[in-house]
């Protein structure tokens, strides 16, 4: 069964990009995802529709 919400560290593991830019989006509010207590949890569907959409645009968001 697939996690659809990971950490940032977690997210970082599966290759999508790197934890600090993961880290930079989140900070920018470009990273899909909620807060659970203090901790950032990645909704990683979200992510990956957001990467494809960039890459249909020929890298721009």
């Amino acid at each position: 069964m697939e996690k659809r919400f990971l950490t940032i560290r977690q997210t970082a593991k599966l290759g999508l990009l790197s934890e600090y830019q993961l880290r930079l989006w989140q900070k920018q509010g470009k990273l899909p995802g909620v807060y659970s207590g203090v901790k950032f949890m990645v909704n990683v569907p979200q992510l990956e529709e957001k990467l494809e959409e960039i890459s249909r645009n020929g890298g721009t968001a």
